[in-house]
């Protein structure tokens, strides 16, 4: 039977993101082998029929001695349970992997979803990185982007060859899990970002823009964030800025949720405010699968997501006043309005993030590279 592997940095984030793709391979009858660092999640991944294996990968971490540790861990469990394809998520495991699975002349896919800091950022480590990026592209039998202008930055910069890129709809949505759920009628209208708490998401300017509003509105809005806080991230949001936002009173900080299903429910809109460089944001995603209007960036990967004054609007990044301002529309329009930009949210999902688009693409690239001359 064929082995294929599928990587990423947490065990988390290939329960939550990838779980379906995993159980759609499994059912082609492949072997799966689910390869990221150990975390609660783990087991997870092996009730569902995969096999796991533990990793060491020092995810924001710059030590070399500890990346080409991880780079030979890879090249030891391909070789070992002789993988025929692996399937990459993550930069270090798109990297690493990709490298180790050259050495072993194994076929490799990659999924570039989203480029962070990576891209924005020039300093000495970003460049290596992005060095290291183009050498191990070129080793890559597919490469798949979620969005234009991230796959168009690699084929200009000569990272990866236009043949063997695609682009897909971001991640996609699990229509069946994410359903529309109208938020309840009760005079207050209640706002939810949810991400990993990082400032170049937005949520400093998410919570100043929740100041202004609260000091016109009162206790008639709510601002509510959920995600994981204070990161391995230089951007982070550290555990003392969050209670003294929370002390203020402007937002409620919800933590983490393995049901984000049951928090998206409960607002009117979900908003993203990010001038990262996203792939296409997932809970941007679930949340227009479940009827909310969309607020976020006219940014790489976030635009996507929204028809501007169809589904939800647009903002400036990194612009507090302009995200204000469509906040305020979001409060204007009144609920009617609000469920029936919601509806909207519903069918783009349907028309172009259904996540079963990505998986059936997944399963055809994994085909045509285990059959390529």
């Amino acid at each position: 039977m064929t082995t294929i592997a599928i990587t990423a940095n947490t065990s988390w984030y290939l329960y939550n993101f990838r779980k379906n793709t995993i159980c759609s391979l499994l059912e082609k009858k492949y072997v799966v082998i689910t390869i990221a660092p150990k975390d609660k999640y783990s087991v997870e991944l092996e009730r569902l029929g995969a096999r796991y294996i533990h990793i060491d990968i020092d995810q924001g971490g710059k030590n070399p001695y500890r990346d080409i540790k991880t780079l030979l861990s890879f090249c030891s469990i391909i070789s070992k349970n002789k993988i025929e394809v692996v399937l990459n998520f993550t930069p270090k495991n798109n990297v690493y992997c990709t490298l180790a699975a050259a050495i072993n002349k194994t076929k490799v896919i990659n999924n570039v979803a989203g480029l962070g800091f990576l891209f924005i950022n020039e300093s000495l480590n970003s460049k290596l990185a992005r060095l290291l990026y183009k050498f191990s592209q070129q080793f890559a039998d597919k490469v798949f982007f979620q969005n234009e202008e991230d796959r168009n930055l690699f084929i200009s910069n000569e990272i990866v060859n236009h043949e063997v890129t695609e682009r897909l709809p971001g991640s996609g949505v699990d229509l069946s899990r994410f359903v529309v759920t109208p938020a309840p009628d009760d005079g207050t209208v209640r706002f939810l970002l949810s991400a990993r708490m990082l400032y170049d998401k937005g949520v400093g300017h998410y919570v100043d823009a929740a100041r202004m509003i609260k000091k016109e509105y009162g206790e008639s809005v709510e601002f509510r964030l959920l995600g994981f806080l204070d990161v391995d991230n230089p951007s982070a949001v550290s555990k003392s800025d969050m209670q003294a936002w929370v002390d203020e009173g402007i937002v409620s900080y919800l933590g983490t949720s393995d049901k984000v299903e049951d928090e998206i429910a409960q607002v009117d809109c979900m908003v993203l405010p990010s001038f990262y460089r996203e792939g296409v944001p997932k809970s941007l995603l679930e949340a227009g699968a479940m009827g909310k209007p969309i607020i976020t960036t006219d940014n790489v990967g976030c635009r996507e997501t929204v028809d501007h004054d169809i589904n939800g609007f647009l903002c400036h990044p990194q612009d507090t006043l302009s995200l204000y301002e469509a906040m305020k529309k979001v409060i204007g329009i009144g609920h009617e309005k609000r469920l029936s930009m919601g509806q909207l949210s519903r069918e783009k999902m349907q028309t172009t993030f259904d996540e079963q688009i990505i998986i059936n693409s997944y399963v055809d690239a994994v085909w045509q590279v285990l059959n390529q001359k």
